[in-house]
């Protein structure tokens, strides 16, 4: 047998087990809990841009990002601009024309002028806007006219309702074999103290939204594996693998 395709067989074996493995599951639910009391996702930087993220999500989107080999990628919600730079240093690396398109209701100046100062700023585009709005979404079907595969990655405005709205609206752009990822479907797994200041929480969160978008779309399926693979993530049920053309 091939050496790499016996370590591949070996790798999701292991895999399986580790997600079938509920004590360990618990205890990694504990550690995120614990780990959440000191913004563990808001210590790491990527090439010196925040970016607020667990790492194991961060590998894992390289793992997609290697994989698929996408021409755009398609980013709601921006912040410090650190997956922005993730996702434009992958492309970097894969070459060609590839390109990153992050949106936010709102890019705070100081973080503009670090994402446009930064040297992978030549394979970025920013929108400033609702991600929701007719004329974002304009825009964005203008940037990815003539692209394939396109990646989406969902992570700015937390609750149901919105989240369910881009999912309905932005999964047009994702071809089979390609991912729509949902970040922090973890909402809701979290306390409800957790959110005492935001307008999300259990009960209304993107995992209750990826749940109704999946009822009424057969497009998508969860990607199981990621999830016994992650353990800690901030997107349990959360990376959505395209399985049919739309």
């Amino acid at each position: 047998m091939d050496p790499l395709a016996e370590f591949d067989r070996q790798k999701r074996d292991t895999i399986a087990r580790q997600g079938a493995d509920s004590s360990f599951r618990e205890s990694a639910r504990e550690w995120f809990r614990k780990s959440c009391e000191h913004r563990y996702s808001y210590h790491f930087t990527w090439l010196g841009v925040p970016i607020i993220q667990y790492p194991q999500d961060i590998v894992a989107l390289q793992e997609l990002v290697w994989r698929i080999r996408p021409e755009l990628i398609i980013e709601t919600g921006v912040a410090h601009g650190g997956s922005l730079m993730l996702s434009a240093s992958l492309l970097e690396l894969l070459g060609g024309d590839r390109r990153v398109v992050g949106i936010d209701v709102e890019i705070r100046a100081h973080n503009r002028r670090a994402i446009e100062a930064h040297p992978l700023m030549k394979r970025i585009t920013l929108l400033e806007g609702s991600s929701v709005a007719p004329e974002v979404l304009a825009r964005v079907e203008e940037l990815a006219q003539g692209r394939a595969p396109i990646l989406v990655i969902l992570d700015s405005n937390h609750t149901h309702d919105h989240v369910l709205a881009e999912l309905r609206l932005y999964s047009r752009f994702v071809s089979k074999g390609s991912y729509l990822v949902v970040f922090d479907t973890v909402v809701e797994d979290m306390p409800a103290e957790s959110f005492h200041d935001r307008p999300w929480g259990p009960g209304n969160s993107p995992k209750t939204a990826v749940r109704a978008f999946l009822r009424e779309c057969d497009r998508f399926r969860v990607d199981d594996e990621m999830d016994n693979k992650t353990i800690i993530s901030v997107a349990p049920e959360g990376y959505l693998r395209c399985v049919r053309d739309a």
